[in-house]
C-alpha cells in the first residue's frame, strides 16, 4: 500500500502522523511511505530520519494526498485540503465530526473512507487510540489553567499550591474519565484542594481509591456544580460523549456566580465543549475573558507539546495502520471489531450513529 504523511494545517499543530520508526515497519514489510518535506520538524524528527527508515519525502501537500492510498494524519483535514481527498481513499486520523458540519458535508462529498482514532473501540468500552492525547491533554489543562490563574493574564492571581499559612487553589473536574484522573493527579500533585465530579459511580470510586486526601470525589449534578463554581480558582472539563456533542454542564448564566479571574479549561472543545460560552481558540491566541471569567479553550492541546505526543500516539496508531496497510480498510474492519467501530463515513454515506444524529442526516 502506499501511505502519505502530509504536513498538519492545523494552526500550531506540531505533531505529526507517523514517527520514523512507524515508516520502518510498514516500509519493512514492503509498503511505500511518503512523508511531506519537514512533517516530523517541529516534533523532533528530520527528512533525514525518515529517509534511512525506507520513506520518500515529497515536496507538497498536493503530491501526497495524489499518490497515497492512504493518509495518516494527526488532526481532521481543514479547508484547504478537502479537494485534496479523494474517492476510495482512506484517511485515518482524529476527524471529531460532531462538532462540524462543514467538515461531515466536506469529507461526504469526498466519497473517502473516514476511519476516526477518537472512535476505535475496545470490547470493554475503552477508545486506544483516544487515551494517550487525553492523558496529554489533562496534564496540560492543569499547567495551563495554573499559568492563567496569574494576575498579568487576568487571572485571579492565585498559585495553584498556596504557600504555608496561605490556601491553596479550589480545582473543579468535570469528569473522571482519562483527562478528568490525570488533570485530579497533576493538581493533587501542585498541592492544590480538588474537587472531582462524574455520574460514573465506578469512576468515581477509583478516584477515592486512588487519589491523595486533597482530591475529593463527588456526583456531578447542576445543583453541585452550581455550589463548586461559586468558588473554584480553576475549572477543567473534560466530559465525553463518545463520537457525539459534549453535554453542556457550565451554562452562560453560570458565570455570574463565579469569582472575578476564574480560569475555566475546556479540554472536550474538540466535541464541541462542555461550556455553553467554548468556541476553539488557538496556541496562538488561546484565551478570551466573558463576564470576568478567563477561557482557555485550545482545539489541539496536546500540540504543544508535539514530542511527546507525537511518539504517544503512534506508539498506539501504529498497530491498526500495519492492520490497514497490510489487509485493506475493509478485511482489517471485517477482522478487527475495534477498528470497525472506527469507520465514520464510507464512500459518502454516514455509517456511525452519533454522527448522523448530531447534524440529523440519513445514517447508511
Amino acid at each position: 500500500m502506499k501511505i502519505g504523511v502530509p504536513i498538519e494545517l492545523k494552526n500550531n499543530e506540531n505533531r505529526v502522523g507517523m514517527t520514523p520508526s512507524g515508516v520502518f515497519e510498514l516500509t519493512k514489510r514492503d509498503h511505500e511511505v511518503f512523508v511531506q518535506k519537514n512533517a516530523g520538524f517541529n516534533s523532533g524528527f528530520l527528512d533525514e530520519d525518515y529517509m534511512e527508515a525506507g520513506a520518500k519525502i515529497l515536496d507538497t501537500i498536493e503530491e501526497i494526498y495524489a499518490i497515497a492510498e492512504m493518509i495518516v494524519k494527526v488532526k481532521e483535514p481543514i479547508e484547504p485540503e478537502y479537494s485534496l481527498i479523494q474517492p476510495n481513499q482512506v484517511v485515518f486520523t482524529y476527524f471529531h465530526f460532531a462538532s462540524s458540519e462543514a467538515l461531515t458535508n466536506a469529507m461526504i462529498a469526498s466519497k473517502s473512507v473516514c476511519i476516526a482514532y477518537e472512535t476505535v473501540e475496545d470490547a470493554d468500552g475503552t477508545l486506544p487510540l483516544l487515551i494517550p492525547m487525553s492523558e496529554v491533554a489533562g496534564r496540560m489543562s492543569i499547567q495551563q489553567g495554573a499559568k492563567y490563574l496569574e494576575k498579568p493574564i487576568k487571572g485571579r492571581g492565585i498559585l495553584l499550591g498556596g504557600v504555608p499559612g496561605v490556601p491553596p487553589a479550589k480545582v473543579l473536574i468535570l469528569g473522571a474519565g482519562i483527562v478528568g484522573y490525570q488533570a485530579a493527579k497533576m493538581a493533587a500533585g501542585l498541592g492544590a484542594h480538588v474537587v472531582i465530579m462524574d455520574i460514573n459511580m465506578k469512576a468515581l470510586r477509583y478516584v477515592s481509591d486512588s487519589m491523595p486526601n486533597n482530591v475529593i470525589s463527588e456526583f456531578s449534578s447542576e445543583y453541585n456544580i452550581r455550589k463548586h463554581i461559586k468558588d473554584a480558582d480553576l475549572i477543567v472539563g473534560g466530559v465525553l460523549i463518545k463520537g457525539a456533542k459534549a453535554p453542556k454542564l457550565i451554562t452562560r448564566d453560570m458565570l455570574k456566580e463565579m469569582q472575578p479571574g476564574t480560569v475555566m479549561v475546556d479540554v472536550a472543545v474538540d466535541q464541541g465543549g462542555c461550556f455553553e460560552t467554548t468556541k476553539p481558540t488557538t496556541h496562538q491566541d488561546p484565551t478570551y475573558i466573558i463576564d470576568e471569567v478567563v477561557h482557555y479553550t485550545v482545539a489541539n492541546m496536546p500540540g504543544a507539546v508535539p514530542y511527546t505526543s507525537t511518539m504517544a500516539l503512534t506508539n498506539v496508531t501504529l498497530p491498526y495502520v500495519v492492520k490497514l496497510a497490510n489487509e485493506g480498510w475493509e478485511k482489517a474492519c471485517e477482522n478487527n471489531p475495534p477498528l470497525a467501530k472506527g469507520l465514520n463515513i464510507v464512500k459518502g454515506e454516514i455509517v456511525y450513529k452519533e454522527i448522523a444524529e448530531a447534524f440529523d442526516m440519513e445514517m447508511a
